[in-house]
């Protein structure tokens, strides 16, 4: 099933966000910051869509050294996943980072902390998770498919346009992933551009997508992108 996120709309209110999108296509993936910050689950139940959550991001780092921001970080994790249990809807997070490259291994050590609280926290509330790969900036977790090791058995959401930065994208095509992000770009910059609009080849994408029975939203900047977007994979 193929969606599209509210980042799109990101400029408008969420209610407005969510009209429009609902009329084409059944799943959604809000945006869960600044407008889109969602703080009750009453907005959507007027909606039949299926919905997942991407959690907040700005500021926050589960992978930080500094043990108050990352008890902070998760604490703002969890409280989606509480949201997340009373919309029905999967949650995709960030990783983390880590500030300087002698800081990486104590940043792993404080990952896998965060991770076995998120993962408990999940369980509580049986909430899905899954950790999306970023792209080409230094010190992030999660660039590249041999760093699937940090998140160990947890689900992958491959972000497609963040995999071709890293240029690594057949590679992760070739892994398991439950969830995707669909947008295009040159491969030098993070554009979140419409599908067409960059070097991406959307066919092998669109073949491991179904192999994997995977999910998948178009996550782009401008709405008529989304929906040229939307329209072009209907074709492959």
């Amino acid at each position: 099933m193929i969606g599209i996120s509210t980042y799109c709309l990101i400029d408008e209110s969420l209610p407005v966000a969510l009209d429009r999108l609902c009329r084409l296509t059944n799943l959604i993936e809000v945006m869960d910051e600044g407008p889109h910050f969602v703080d009750s689950p009453e907005l959507f139940e007027s909606y039949s869509s299926d919905f997942i959550l991407h959690a907040p991001y700005h500021g926050l780092n589960i992978a930080c050294i500094f043990e108050g921001v990352r008890k902070a970080s998760v604490e703002v994790m969890t409280n989606c996943f509480t949201r997340a249990a009373e919309i029905g809807a999967a949650v995709v997070l960030h990783p983390g980072y880590f500030a300087w490259a002698q800081e990486r291994e104590q940043a792993n050590r404080q990952f896998e902390k965060s991770l076995t609280e998120l993962n408990r926290a999940a369980h509580d509330l049986s909430v899905a998770f899954s950790f999306e790969n970023m792209g080409d900036m230094n010190f992030f977790n999660l660039r590249t498919p041999e760093d699937l090791a940090i998140i160990r058995d947890q689900p992958f959401t491959l972000d497609i346009g963040h995999a071709n930065l890293n240029r690594c994208l057949p590679a992760f095509l070739e892994r398991h992933f439950v969830h995707l992000h669909i947008h295009d770009n040159d491969g030098k910059r993070d554009t979140h551009s419409p599908v067409g609009d960059g070097n991406i080849v959307f066919l092998p994408v669109m073949d491991a997508m179904r192999r994997e029975h995977a999910t998948a939203v178009i996550e782009v900047k401008q709405f008529d992108g989304a929906v040229s977007s939307l329209r072009a994979l209907e074709k492959m």
